[in-house]
């Protein structure tokens, strides 16, 4: 046995790995069924929308929301911004009963999503008390996570209700699809190839939501643990408060807080689902950078996590497939670093091999033709699939445009590798701090910079 074997079995191990997840994933996704609508008039609806430095976007929100839904009370969080967007809630909310302004100011303000939340959440429930008798009851009363920029679909509270969502007790929070609002946004005031560098982004980020992770609910819907996002969250208030148990608050300080206060709900006994048959809208990015901060911060706060994993395991609420599915995901991240190093390792140790038992790269070139198609079987169609799925159920797109979008998605993924790095460096130099994402306002002909 060479000293290469045991790296050859690692990498072998990894890829399969890797494609019984892909097969795991997909086959649910493709065979789910529609869900039924349920009556939304049993349900008190409160809405939570964050916001810092939202003034580009969240009036619209505001009244769109407020159209759509008028039975839905609107608790808007203005986190310390600093371009008036506190002063555009404050008058909607003066004018309208059903707006309610949650003003933080510093030192208190900016210390993450999570925060901004649970300052919203003890606004409620102070609401609720003076309220008294006029609210309903805790497991009838839901709170809905809504980005700034997030528009939710008219059947939204509709599927919410349903006999499969909070319809059934035992379920305490629904996560619906998520889809992009700009695949066609023309982003004027940029050269033609910047442009479709942007229009790239933009549909490669609507297809990742709509398939692939999409699909990974799918997945989670049968291992019970369904992980929530941070856009088109729903959460029976009862079960908020069964989460606050430890810390009084049901949102914690990870970066990707949404998907904590999820694991938090489960442990508490309550089960999570997700809807394909409604969704919420939001911007994608069109900017590699402000991707990759978007990207970095979810990744740390996977990392951040990991530290549920014992109770996960030990949990009796958890099924034994949903603990193997949470596990596998927060393990993600270091799969992916351990990937960086054993699959450039794999690689050139083969051709080096090759090469030095065939005498020439010619001629383990025409001895391992065999190379090419697997590389392309296992490395590429596993995520080229997912645009093809796209383009057939959810956009109804030509083949041909599809297996364009294939290699564009194969790429793309790449960038996961970038954001892998780039959140284990910050963990290891102590940066915890909620890095926000700005919006693709424009000012002065340029879209808005990132804030770190």
């Amino acid at each position: 046995m060479s000293a290469l074997d045991p790296l050859f079995s690692f990498s072998f191990v990894l890829l399969v790995l890797f494609l019984c997840y892909t097969t795991l994933i997909v086959v649910p996704f493709l065979r789910r069924r529609p869900a039924e609508e349920g009556d939304a008039s049993a349900f008190e609806w409160h809405a939570f929308i964050p916001c810092r430095d939202e003034a580009a976007v969240v009036h619209d929100t505001l009244t769109r929301t407020r159209a759509r839904f008028p039975g839905v009370h609107l608790w808007v969080i203005d986190d310390a911004s600093t371009d008036g967007t506190a002063r555009i809630v404050e008058q909607i909310a003066a004018a309208d009963p059903s707006v309610h302004a949650v003003l933080r100011r510093l030192p208190e303000a900016r210390q993450g999503k999570g925060a901004a939340l649970n300052a919203a959440y003890a606004a409620l429930l102070r609401w609720r008390a003076e309220k008294g008798t006029a609210c309903r009851e805790d497991d009838r009363t839901v709170v809905i996570v809504l980005d700034a920029d997030g528009s939710l679909a008219p059947n939204a509270l509709a599927q919410a209700a349903g006999p499969m969502a909070f319809g059934a007790p035992h379920v305490g929070a629904v996560q619906v699809a998520v889809r992009m609002t700009n695949t066609e946004d023309p982003l004027p005031g940029r050269g033609r190839v910047a442009r479709a560098w942007a229009r790239y982004l933009v549909r490669m980020q609507d297809i990742e939501f709509r398939t692939t992770i999409a699909a990974m609910q799918s997945l989670r819907m049968r291992t019970v643990s369904v992980g929530l996002g941070g856009n088109g969250q729903f959460t029976r208030l009862s079960a908020l408060q069964a989460a606050s148990a430890e810390r009084s608050a049901p949102w914690g300080n990870a970066l990707l807080e949404d998907y904590e206060v999820g694991l938090r709900i489960m442990l508490a006994g309550y089960r999570t689902v997700y809807t394909h048959d409604t969704h919420v809208s939001q911007e994608a990015l069109p900017s590699a950078r402000r991707l990759l901060t978007q990207r970095t911060r979810w990744c740390q706060g996977g990392l951040q996590c990991v530290r549920y994993l014992p109770r996960i395991f030990t949990s009796r609420t958890f099924t034994n497939a949903g603990a193997l599915e949470a596990c596998y995901f927060l393990a993600i991240p270091y799969i992916q670093l351990i990937g960086l190093v054993v699959w450039p390792t794999v690689a050139i140790a083969v051709l080096t091999n090759g090469i030095i038992a065939t005498g020439s790269l010619m001629a383990w070139m025409e001895t391992s033709a065999w190379v090419i198609p697997l590389w392309l079987l296992t490395g590429i169609v596993p995520f080229a699939l997912w645009p093809i799925v796209y383009a057939r159920r959810e956009e109804r797109h030509s083949l041909g445009r599809a297996a364009l979008w294939g290699m564009g998605y194969w790429l793309y993924m790449y960038q996961s590798y970038v954001c892998v790095v780039r959140a284990f460096a910050r963990m290891l130099a102590g940066r915890r701090g909620w890095a926000k994402t700005r919006r693709n306002g424009e000012v002065g002909g340029r879209l808005l910079a990132v804030e770190t």
